[in-house]
């Protein structure tokens, strides 16, 4: 018999961290946590393989499922000597979910399950409270009704903003329970009126009601957006923990609250969080009420501390974090419930951080012991180093200071006010930079939030949706800025006289929690010391080196600044553009003849010469690969008849004959026309003009350092042997021409780059005439699917929601179709050339998933944009971590 539930807690404990994949994140440390003695209410995991069963037959539990639920539950009762149901003494219990990999907010909860006309007396005569009791069973019909019952939320919170009017109130907490009671009575009213049938008094109905909520809410729209931003199966499903309730509502001795056992959004080690007395765990997390902090030292003016407050349980939680700490061996994201001064355990997890905070835990906790150099290596989410790259506001930048909240999510953002998350797609579809303004988020703002720049919420605190979604994200956040109005239905943002209109800008300071009027100039970050010593660390067991693909001497140089190792990609058709060349570049491919055509390219030539001179300069002797021009001529012919009329009087023919030059040289596909080395066979001019200016510009610069310049000339869009045979004999005739006039020697090399399915398939051939290969992994995936880059946005989207494809494949390699090109490119390259130099220059080089691949087939490095090298470099030695270990068993063996 399949086992499908494991307790915790108690009498019986069933699991462990190591039972993850099984038993989601929530249900193994809940185990784990209980196994190592601390205080944990009991309960019992649905695994996540019901879930699975669950959406593989048609939203049917497995036979069994029932009778081992109805056995775990007996356990829960035995352990609390309370039973489900019973009038007298009644055991209520929260229903969540519990995926493998945090989702933080993404799938369902209930709280309080159990209660009914009847177990409320009960629970109002067990603890003496009926205020409690009443308040409980209106959190529980409120929950219940929106999350199975699909009761919109907001008509549950109209009716107690309407009570708290009508005894004069301001506060949940000030409502007596004659008010919960009739508040109970309209929401039931409410759950009737929108479903037609009257709220489930069966605490039985009621659970299962909860558990087919919670694994229903796997593939709601939202957990389908965020498992899609982060890359998670949705294979993996989600378990379904059941928990006896503990209540941090029954009084002045009872709180709830989440923490961190270091500072998420510093790295600080510092114990960091919020707690609220009298109140259950929703209430911290919605921003209904503003929590208070935990400990004394970070308590402003008219705060009451934790520490303060329940002294005793303060200490305990303590002396828990610091377990904690030590058993998992990193920062852990806690949420717990005090009961009568009592403390107990909900929930660790692994929490979520800045990329700041995620280095300099890393760094400290290798220092202090805990983890080694390399643990701390594989701890720090390469994608994440994007946050410490960009700018920050410029300190002696003029402001106007709008409000101030708090710094939930640091950097700093500008851009143009939007309130809705909808609206925040479109715009950002259309390049422009937003910000999202909330007055709170909620999972349904999921995907504006990941299109915006910042977000900025009135509501809410450190441990907010909104400030554990934006720095998970690595997004500005400022949260709870109490002293903005936001209005929805005028689409206005205001600060006392102050209105600001939806696509007027803002900018956010994430790390003071400041909120400027209009744009704020910014600089370019400074990289901490941690940040140094880990690519350090990152370096000394990577294996592939990192190189950048840059063409400008501002590219070059913040390539070397954050650790490139040479140009594996030089785009010299970049360089062509500027207003000073593109003349020389349209009469070079409007000639009608060849002396034209050659007098056009080598006006062009002292140009190339000064960029590939700049270039070597600022490598200072690292490898440069520079392609050879590549994309098609439509990209440069004239536009509109002035442009033709210039091109015209340059070359001293007639406007016709330059128009019906421009007629005949038009392509139907124009990425698969007369472009890559098709232009080097055809104008083979051209390419002898770049290769005489690599090689005397790589001459001039080795005589200039003292440094030897290597230059790698690389011939682009070749898929057949015979193309490269004949354009490097064109290279080679060049370069020999400029050495013997120099009266000089240079090494260089000659190369080509795999980006067509033809020379993947044959690059044994091709390998016979290159010096080294570079995949092109860009239109090598064009070229393999058949999708258009620059029109894949019409349907790719449509692919992604639904399933055909697991990922953008421009983002993240295929590894089933593109990468076994790759693979195969490698291997029959290496067959003919053992020692071939190989590398990756597409966008793909700079993406860490893809990163791994290439380790995996043994390229010799990888090419990507500056700004990601240290990406690229961290990914890489994670890379080879990963490599080493898989190879570590079969050692043993031998």
């Amino acid at each position: 018999m399949t086992k499908w539930v494991y307790s915790f807690g108690g009498s019986a404990n069933e699991g462990g961290a190591g039972m993850r994949d099984l038993l989601g994140g929530k249900g193994a440390n809940l185990a784990e946590m209980a196994a190592i003695g601390l205080p944990v209410p009991p309960g019992f995991t649905i695994t996540t393989e019901v879930c699975t069963a669950f959406y593989d037959n048609g939203r049917a539990y497995p036979e069994d499922l029932r009778t081992q639920v109805a056995a775990a539950l007996a356990g829960i009762e035995g352990a609390l000597d309370l039973r489900f149901g019973d009038p007298a003494v009644p055991l209520l219990v929260s229903v969540r979910s519990g995926a493998r990999v945090s989702m933080p907010g993404m799938m369902d909860t209930v709280l309080n399950l159990g209660l009914n006309d009847e177990t409320v007396e009960g629970l109002a005569a067990n603890s003496g409270d009926a205020r409690f009791a009443w308040d409980s069973y209106r959190r529980f019909i409120q929950m219940y009704g929106s999350v199975v019952l699909g009761v919109s939320h907001h008509r549950f919170e109209d009716l107690i903003e309407e009570t708290k009017r009508g005894a004069g109130v301001q506060d949940d907490t000030q409502l007596t329970d004659q008010d919960w009671r009739d508040v109970v009575v309209g929401y039931k009213e409410i759950v009737q009126r929108e479903t037609g049938a009257p709220f489930p008094m069966d605490p039985n109905e009621q659970l299962w009601g909860a558990i087919g909520a919670v694994f229903g809410s796997w593939m709601n729209p939202r957990a389908n957006t965020y498992r899609r931003l982060h890359d998670i199966p949705a294979s993996w499903g989600t378990a379904v923990n059941v928990q006896a309730m503990v209540f941090g509502n029954m009084g002045q001795d009872c709180a709830t609250g989440v923490c961190f056992t270091r500072d998420p959004s510093t790295g600080e080690n510092v114990f960091y969080g919020e707690y609220l007395i009298n109140a259950q765990g929703e209430d911290v997390v919605a921003g209904i009420r503003t929590p208070q902090p935990m400990s004394q030292q970070r308590a402003r003016e008219g705060e009451l501390s934790m520490e303060r407050a329940l002294p005793e349980a303060y200490a305990e939680l303590l002396s828990v974090r610091d377990i904690l700490e030590r058993h998992y061996r990193d920062m852990q994201d806690i949420e717990f419930t005090v009961q009568n001064n009592r403390l107990y355990m909900l929930q660790t997890r692994t929490g979520k951080r800045t990329a700041a905070a995620a280095l300099r835990i890393a760094i400290a906790m290798a220092e202090e012991g805990l983890i080694s150099h390399e643990e701390a290596i594989r701890r720090v989410p390469p994608s994440s180093l994007d946050q410490l790259l960009h700018p920050t506001l410029d300190p002696d930048a003029p402001r106007t200071m709008l409000s101030r909240g708090l710094p939930a999510s640091p950097g700093a953002a500008g851009g143009a006010i939007v309130f809705s998350a909808e609206e925040v797609e479109i715009r950002a579809a259309r390049g422009e930079d937003v910000i999202l303004v909330r007055i709170e988020t909620s999972p349904e703002d999921v995907h504006g939030m990941h299109a915006a720049r910042g977000v900025l919420t009135t509501r809410g605190g450190m441990t907010s949706h909104a400030a554990v979604v934006a720095r998970g994200m690595g997004r500005v956040c400022v949260a709870g800025a109490g002293g903005i109005h936001v209005d929805y239905k005028a689409k206005t943002l205001s600060v006392g006289a102050t209105v600001l209109k939806e696509g007027e800008w803002i900018t956010l300071d994430g790390g003071t929690g400041e909120v400027f009027a209009g744009r704020v100039a910014t600089i370019e970050p400074t990289l901490s010391g941690d940040f140094s010593t880990l690519m350090g660390w990152a370096d000394s067991v990577r294996r592939m080196k990192i190189r950048a693909n840059a063409e400008t001497p501002d590219d070059a140089q913040t390539a070397r600044h954050f650790g490139a190792e040479g140009i594996g990609l030089c785009r010299t058709e970049h360089m062509f553009f500027a207003p000073d060349r593109i003349g020389f570049v349209r009469q070079m491919i409007m000639a009608g003849d060849a002396a034209t055509r050659v007098r056009a390219i080598d006006a062009l030539l002292p140009f190339q010469r000064q960029d590939f001179q700049d270039l070597f300069r600022i490598m200072a002797g690292l490898p440069v690969t520079i392609r050879l021009l590549d994309p098609p001529l439509h990209e440069f012919l004239p536009h509109g008849e002035a442009e033709l009329a210039d091109v015209a009087a340059a070359m001293g023919e007639s406007l016709e004959a330059v128009a019906a030059r421009k007629a005949a040289l038009s392509e139907s596909n124009p990425m698969l026309g007369h472009r890559g080395c098709r232009l080097g066979l055809t104008y083979p001019e051209l390419y002898a003009m770049q290769t005489r200016a690599i090689i005397e510009a790589a001459i001039a610069v080795s005589a200039e350092t003292g440094q030897a310049v290597v230059p790698e000339i690389m011939i682009p869009l070749v898929g057949m042997e015979s193309e490269l045979r004949r354009t490097r004999t064109i290279v080679e005739q060049a370069a020999t021409e400029a050495l013997a006039a120099s009266g000089t020697t240079l090494d260089y090399s000659i190369g080509t780059m795999i980006e067509l399915p033809r020379a993947a398939l044959t690059a044994d051939r091709i390998a016979q005439q290159a010096d080294f290969f570079s995949f092109g992994t860009n239109d090598l995936t064009q070229t393999t699917f058949g999708f258009s880059r620059d029109d894949v946005g019409t349907f790719l989207p449509f692919y992604l929601e639904h399933d055909l494809i697991p990922r953008d494949p421009f983002i993240s390699i295929d590894q089933e179709g593109v990468g076994q090109l790759v693979s195969m490119g490698v291997e029959k390259g290496r067959s003919v050339k053992p020692g071939l130099k190989l590398g990756v220059c597409g966008e793909h080089g700079g993406d860490p998933a893809s990163i791994g691949f290439f380790e995996s087939v043994g390229l010799d490095y990888v090419s990507c944009s500056p700004f990601r090298v240290p990406i690229a470099r961290l990914a890489a030695a994670q890379a080879a971590l990963a490599a080493r270990d898989a190879k570590a068993p079969a050692a043993k063996v031998r």
